[in-house]
């Protein structure tokens, strides 16, 4: 079963979920479609049961409105998918209510729709991308499109596109207001101070054990033979569909390596800000609709591309990628030198930052000795317990400036390579120290100030825009004013 919710991998409930989001319509329109399936609901969270319970409503609304946020609607059915796919994926009921799902899907409406009035773009060709690269997952994770149709219950692939499409949109809309709103807002060393003295000694946060880490990376070499043998079959693809007019679609479907459009014949839209390689772009926007290009280069193999459709400056695209592969022997070559190096390394012959300099093939780590930034944080640090399962099990024993064993690992082509990492600096669990952990306290001061900037514009466009709440959500409690109460 599919992992990732419809709406939770499009919609992003938002960074500030805590900031829950209205004038009151009817309990239901005169003309409601109305059946008498029952569905029981508990009032204080309106979580759904499979069983009747004591409290219960004996009416259902078939895709009823629920809410009506400016220009932008919310169905019952919206936040019914929305929280039964979030129980199907394992999140435990009491962890979560339909209040507070639907709270958050408010919010989201309400961003995209002053995002709307402020004049924010988004490109349908980002939309289009990102429903392409949806479609391709869900296939992925469930099997066919068919599949995907019947777990979504829907009845063909258009209109599912149609509101993927819709979805997404909204989602990045919300997302672009919700930058708008606190790009600028800095925090200042004095506001930084302010924060920690206000901080209760007893409730000073815990830091976690952190580590800095480097890493050294070892790739197999590819050969000329093994790239050409890749170019060639290439350009035999090419030639079938040009010359025999084979389906550049179902070549995609059955050779393509590219695991985010295979599914769906090699699709893909775009336009000049959309973020492909710079290669693929700069090739795919040379060619007329209907020409395939010659084989050609990006750091993720070898690609054909045929462009199907040109609307202005937007393309639908079908690639073919393929990745050459290593040999054995140059699989052997690999580990033996990376063997070497660990024995180097140990021994103490060769710092594994300089080793790291000489010898490692990662590009984006190795002028810096192959130390790590932390993704989330844009640091060096990585809090123990929250780094990757796999990266843990690799690092969480290693002593300072020990290096690991030799480790096997793969990317998503599945080209082969070999890694050694060790811990540079190890920091042990501590309560927030303003000297030590100044940084940590800045980010969470300015996180303060961008949740009370918010709060404050959110409370302001409740206030300013058309908001009607439906049915029983009219007795969810909600950090924001959604009923618009007299305070």
């Amino acid at each position: 079963m599919i992992r990732t919710s419809l709406y939770i991998i499009i919609l992003g409930l938002g960074e500030m979920a805590g900031l829950s989001a209205q004038e009151i319509i009817a309990e239901a329109e005169p003309d409601s479609l109305v059946t008498n399936d029952t569905i029981a609901v508990r009032k204080d969270s309106l979580s759904v049961f499979e069983e009747p319970v004591t409290t219960q409503f004996q009416r259902k609304k078939i895709d009823g409105v629920a809410a009506v946020i400016g220009e932008n609607v919310i169905l019952d059915s919206d936040i019914d998918i929305a929280y039964r796919q979030l129980i199907s994926e394992g999140v435990s009921a009491s962890d979560v209510s339909r209040c507070e799902l639907a709270g958050s899907l408010f919010e989201n409406k309400l961003y995209a729709h002053h995002a709307v009035q402020d004049s924010i773009v988004v490109r349908d060709a980002e939309v289009n991308s990102m429903v392409d690269q949806q479609l391709n997952y869900m296939t992925q994770e469930i099997g066919t499109i068919d599949k995907v149709l019947r777990f979504y219950k829907k009845d063909n692939i258009e209109d599912f596109k149609k509101e993927l499409f819709e979805i997404n949109k909204s989602n990045r809309l919300s997302e672009q207001m919700r930058t708008k709103i606190i790009e600028g807002i800095e925090i200042t060393p004095e506001e930084v101070r302010e924060f920690f003295n206000d901080i209760p000694e007893d409730e000073r946060p815990l830091f976690g054990t952190e580590i800095e880490l480097a890493q050294i990376v070892i790739e197999p070499e590819i050969t000329k033979e093994e790239e050409q043998k890749v170019i060639d079959r290439l350009n035999g693809f090419r030639e079938d569909i040009v010359e025999r007019g084979s389906s550049f679609a179902t070549k995609a479907v059955l050779y393509s390596q590219d695991p985010g459009s295979k599914s769906t014949g090699g699709k893909y839209t775009l336009d000049r800000q959309t973020n492909f390689a710079k290669e693929f772009k700069d090739v795919a926007f040379s060619l007329e609709e209907g020409e395939v290009s010659e084989p050609f280069q990006t750091d993720f193999g070898w690609h054909i591309v045929k462009v199907d459709k040109i609307r202005g400056e937007e393309i639908d695209v079908r690639h073919i990628l393929l990745t050459p592969q290593e040999t054995r022997s140059s699989i052997e070559k690999a580990k033996k030198l990376i063997d070497s190096l660990r024995t180097s390394i140990v021994s103490g012959s060769i710092k594994f930052t300089e080793a790291a300099r000489k010898f490692s093939d990662e590009k984006e780590t190795r002028e810096d000795g192959g130390q790590l930034l932390n993704p989330t944080t844009g640091d060096t640090h990585f809090e123990l317990t929250k780094i990757d399962p796999i990266l843990y099990d690799q690092v969480s024993k290693l002593k300072t400036n020990e290096v690991s064993l030799v480790i096997p690992d793969q990317d998503r082509q599945g080209k082969k390579k070999f890694k050694l990492i060790t811990v540079l600096n190890r920091y042990d669990e501590h309560i927030a120290d303003y000297a030590k952990d100044y940084l940590k306290i800045q980010e969470l001061a300015l996180r303060k100030k961008q949740i009370d900037a918010i709060r404050e514009w959110q409370n302001e466009k409740i206030a300013d825009t058309y908001v009607k709440i439906n049915g029983d959500y009219r007795d969810c409690e909600y950090s924001g004013n959604w009923l618009k109460k007299e305070k």
